[in-house]
């Protein structure tokens, strides 16, 4: 009785050391080899992925000093950008603003669109329409940039031209979509290009998210007398807005990065412009792409410059869905 009772005690400790430990976040060790060589493993990937990012940071910051240092001009606030005159003036206010313009303008139109795909395919869809759904959607993400930016130049523009005329003529009251001279190489174009890259990544994500939706919220729902849509609205909304938020956000720095295809979409044209519809526009990544080439040393360093200010961006986008995301732990 006695070793009985002394076998319950010792499984009652474990069992509250076990919750303390799940409880505070602390970690619970075997003391096994393999577990040792795993958490070491782990830790070692952790601190390889952050020193990686510091290195990178701190080359784009040594490559840059020398332009800046060079630049006659106010690097945040100016829209010219001739890092090789004499002397050399550049700035990052166009750039900045068509990168974050295109991408928003992306992540508006695809977040939508994309969430209402992951909710089709995983909870309207037939099951074997689903799958085949889901790996179409899924495939889209293997395209390469270049042809997204092929078929942007060769078939989508052609047909922006009269879509932009319409919008202009409709909501010209609104000053995006104002403008004398709507066009076809436009910010808009490349926003819609930018859009259909990021909708698979979008979609793909929410779809797991909805997917590890508990069984049980969804069948109470139903068993409630709840139609499909009060119960996503109530059971699978709320539990994966956090996985929502992450995705757009995931999204949104992938369109701020991509080169080729607005590169080979989006014209060039100085000065900032707030008429989406109309003409020109330039960013980050599709200036960089078009001027690496040909630029001289301190031109190079301006261009490293201005990849420096997106990498900064970028991370600040990241922190943001990260801040997001913790705020709603509760539907994780």
């Amino acid at each position: 009785m006695t070793s009985e009772s002394g076998v319950e005690a010792q499984a009652g400790a474990e069992a509250q050391t076990g919750a303390r430990h799940r409880a505070t976040g602390g970690r619970m060790s075997t003391g096994r080899a393999g577990d040792k060589i795993f958490a070491w493993a782990a830790r070692g990937s952790g601190i390889t992925v952050v020193t990686i990012v510091a290195a990178i940071g701190a080359f784009l910051v040594w490559k840059a000093i020398p332009a800046l240092r060079d630049n006659d001009a106010s690097f945040l606030t100016t829209e010219e950008w001739n890092p090789n005159a004499i002397p050399p003036k550049f700035g990052i206010a166009q750039l900045a603003f068509g990168t974050v313009m295109s991408s928003l303008l992306a992540m508006l139109i695809a977040t939508p669109v994309a969430i209402g795909i992951a909710l089709f395919i995983s909870f309207y869809s037939p099951r074997r329409l689903a799958s085949g759904l889901g790996y179409v959607v899924d495939l889209l993400a293997a395209v390469p940039s270049i042809v997204y930016g092929l078929w942007g130049l060769v078939f989508l523009s052609k047909h922006m031209a009269g879509i932009s005329e319409f919008l202009n003529a409709v909501l010209g009251w609104i000053p995006l979509f104002g403008g004398d001279s709507p066009g076809k190489s436009s910010i808009f174009t490349a926003s819609i290009v930018l859009a259909i890259m990021i909708l698979p990544i979008i979609s793909s994500i929410s779809r797991e998210v909805f997917l590890q939706v508990p069984r049980p919220n969804v069948e109470a729902a139903l068993a409630l007398g709840a139609t499909r849509w009060e119960m996503i609205r109530l059971s699978v909304l709320p539990y994966g807005r956090s996985g929502m938020i992450g995705a757009s956000m995931l999204g949104l720095g992938r369109a701020m990065g991509e080169t080729i295809a607005v590169a080979m979409v989006l014209t060039f044209v100085p000065g900032i412009n707030w008429h989406i519809l109309e003409n020109g526009g330039a960013t980050f990544a599709a200036n960089i792409a078009n001027s690496f080439a040909e630029a001289s040393t301190t031109g190079r360093g301006a261009l490293i410059a201005s990849g420096l200010v997106l990498f900064v961006i970028t991370l600040l986008v990241n922190m943001a869905a990260r801040a997001v995301v913790a705020r709603r732990k509760e539907f994780v």
